[in-house]
């Protein structure tokens, strides 16, 4: 059984400029829809861009992993549901994301991300302990 440590989901609905000819949502897009995501689960423990830089440390994506199963279409409503599932070396962020109407699952994603220490700019190899704080009871 995974743990999740965080999770929250976002409505969306998709806009015109996200889509091709054919009204298909354009593969790169979904890293936004990901990044609204997972910027509203961060939010739900405090860490969200702000906090992240005030407390030193930068989080880039190191890796990004999509499963395609059905398209996305031009103002179709959609949910995309993002679970934090790991924090102890890294950020590992489980994504869903689900057709608002008939509840069908669409797409489902995962990103890492590892903390980068601003002022070194040296990428750590643990997640500090600002971050483990947050899950400590």
């Amino acid at each position: 059984m995974i743990r999740i440590y965080a999770s929250a989901s976002v409505a969306l609905s998709i806009p015109f400029h996200d889509v091709d000819m054919m009204g298909i949502v354009w593969h790169g897009r979904y890293a936004k829809y990901l990044e609204i995501a997972r910027e509203n689960m961060l939010g739900t423990i405090g860490y969200e861009i702000k906090q992240m830089k005030a407390s030193g440390y930068a989080w880039p994506v190191i890796e990004l992993n999509v499963r395609y199963a059905k398209p996305l279409m031009f103002e179709q409503k959609i949910r995309v549901q993002a679970d934090l599932v790991e924090i102890e070396n890294r950020m590992k962020i489980a994504y869903k994301i689900f057709d608002d109407e008939s509840g069908c699952r669409l797409t489902k994603a995962y990103t890492v991300q590892v903390a980068l220490d601003v002022a070194s700019g040296e990428m750590l190899f643990a997640s500090p302990s600002v971050l483990l704080e947050k899950f400590r009871a």
